[in-house]
């Protein structure tokens, strides 16, 4: 019950590394030969929870290939999740044989920023359809890098990226996969998400976050030193 004017929101902010530029021929070349990722992927990045929904991201994955087979389309397209360790989430190996994906999904584990950061440059799609966030910081990660981003249309995650990203229904395998299709071969839309996520990303950042909370502690001072003449 605290009225609305008491409440100002300061928003999170990505990491600067995540904003020093493209990565180069040589970092791609390393991811190369370090991680044998030498073919066009779509990448989930993050902690593995379950409502992190991956289930659904294994399965819309393998539903997308069934129809990029179809259209003799990116066949050697696979999905890198990087996370957390997996031995305690045995469902998620369980799905992956259970969809036919096991030579098409790879598992990295955790891998620091500098890495990160390259596969965010050199993934076709971000793919992000958490079931609840309290902010969302990987879908501005891929952001800053120009990668096109689909993720959930729930909790937090539309205010944090505007109309940046494609947006689903997390909990609908179909839906997830029928925006992996239009934004993999949309090259115009590619192109119209890049230049906004560009943009979204510039939007956070840690110098402005600070900026607004001194000025609210300014603010409420003020109010105090008011009061305290006034009495």
């Amino acid at each position: 019950q605290v009225p609305a004017e008491k409440v100002d929101v300061v928003y999170n902010a990505i990491d600067e590394r995540f904003k020093l530029g493209h990565a180069t021929d040589s970092e791609r070349q390393m991811i190369a030969e370090r991680y044998q990722v030498n073919y066009p992927f779509l990448l989930y990045a993050g902690s593995v929870k379950p409502h992190k929904n991956i289930l659904r991201v294994i399965e819309a994955f393998s539903a997308l290939k069934g129809e990029l087979e179809k259209e003799d389309k990116f066949p050697d397209l696979k999905l890198i999740i990087i996370g957390d360790e997996l031995s305690q989430h045995p469902d998620l190996r369980r799905t992956v044989v259970k969809s036919g994906m096991t030579n098409d999904v790879r598992f990295l584990g955790f891998v620091p920023i500098d890495v990160l950061r390259i596969f965010y440059d050199a993934a076709k799609i971000f793919v992000f359809p958490s079931l609840y966030e309290g902010f969302g910081l990987p879908p501005l990660e891929a952001m800053a890098h120009g990668t096109p981003v689909v993720t959930s249309n729930t909790s937090s995650v539309p205010e944090v990226v505007g109309n940046a990203a494609v947006l689903v229904n997390p909990e609908n395998v179909f839906d997830i996969m029928r925006a992996l299709h239009r934004v993999l071969l949309d090259q115009p839309l590619r192109e119209r998400l890049k230049q906004r996520g560009y943009e979204q990303a510039q939007r956070f950042s840690w110098e402005l976050s600070v900026q607004r909370i001194l000025q609210i502690y300014q603010d409420v001072a003020d109010v105090q030193r008011v009061a305290a003449r006034a009495s």
